[in-house]
């Protein structure tokens, strides 16, 4: 196992693929991923899942760091590894999700092994990495769009979904999407996840304190309307203008930082995931 994926990962990545790739390696293509947590959530089936799990230990609430690296080493391998790498993710994923279901009894049905619930959490990811790369390099090109779909459908056929049931081009990722907003709903228990969330109560409390209103500009100010309206969160043009300037400034600096500190978290989750394969270690 150590000399398949060693080579399989050095081979794929250590020269240079793609302009797209190149730019998708930039550490400002997580500022949205707050929302983009909030958003897959929004989904009954999804929000429930989470927040009902009994897997604890891939809980944010529980284990906040643990949590994000496993979400970040999927991100990275599902854009960026071979078939084999995908395939050992693929399994050590399957293995928490198997556990994901709700019970008979359960006012809300859902199961983690659902294709299209997993449609709909890709599809939140590629609407993220929109948002970044918008961000850093304003709007995309039509070429650029299409590579940049192609490539996110990994975050969908990582795991049960065929690659049939992804959107061919950006316009039916469009209908697609709008037809997906109208199911966006939260309830009392996923209302509450996203509200402690949002507020941080996952991390230590001086540090929740100091960070809160950032997180908050930055989880809200990405979220369209949709979402903000179903969560009753306020939005005014104040904090547009703030969430603006935000992005201005997370552009120039990202753009400025020497390319190890532009790159992170990329490159500390690259070094990580592939120690752990090469180790025969979970990555979950």
């Amino acid at each position: 196992m150590i000399n398949r994926f060693n080579a399989l990962s050095h081979s794929r990545r250590d020269g240079a693929t793609s302009q797209l790739e190149r730019r998708l390696v930039r550490g400002l293509m997580l500022a949205p991923a707050g929302a983009n947590v909030i958003m897959q959530l929004g989904r009954l089936g999804v929000g429930r899942g989470v927040a009902q799990s009994p897997v604890t230990s891939g809980s944010l609430m529980k284990h906040p760091l643990k949590r994000t690296r496993t979400t970040l080493a999927y991100i990275w391998l599902a854009l960026y590894g071979t078939d084999d790498e995908r395939s050992e993710l693929r399994r050590n994923v399957d293995a928490q999700h198997r556990h994901v279901r709700s019970r008979p009894n359960d006012e809300v049905t859902y199961d983690a092994y659902d294709a299209q619930l997993q449609l709909w959490v890709a599809a939140c990811m590629y609407v993220g990495s929109q948002q970044g790369y918008e961000i850093l390099y304003g709007h995309s090109s039509d070429v650029a769009a299409s590579e940049l779909l192609r490539r996110c459908s990994r975050f969908a056929t990582t795991l049960q979904v065929p690659a049939n049931q992804w959107p061919s081009d950006p316009s039916v990722f469009e209908e697609y999407w709008s037809s997906g907003l109208n199911l966006v709903k939260f309830d009392e228990v996923t209302t509450r996840y996203v509200m402690d969330f949002i507020d941080l109560r996952f991390v230590p409390r001086p540090l929740a304190a100091m960070l809160r209103p950032l997180h908050r500009l930055l989880c809200i100010g990405f979220l369209e309307t949709t979402f903000r309206e179903a969560l009753l969160l306020e939005w005014s043009e104040r904090d547009q203008r703030r969430f603006r300037r935000l992005c201005v400034v997370m552009k120039w600096v990202n753009r400025l930082a020497p390319r190890i500190l532009a790159e992170f978290p990329w490159n500390l989750v690259r070094r990580d995931s592939r120690r752990r394969l090469s180790h025969g270690r979970s990555l979950v």
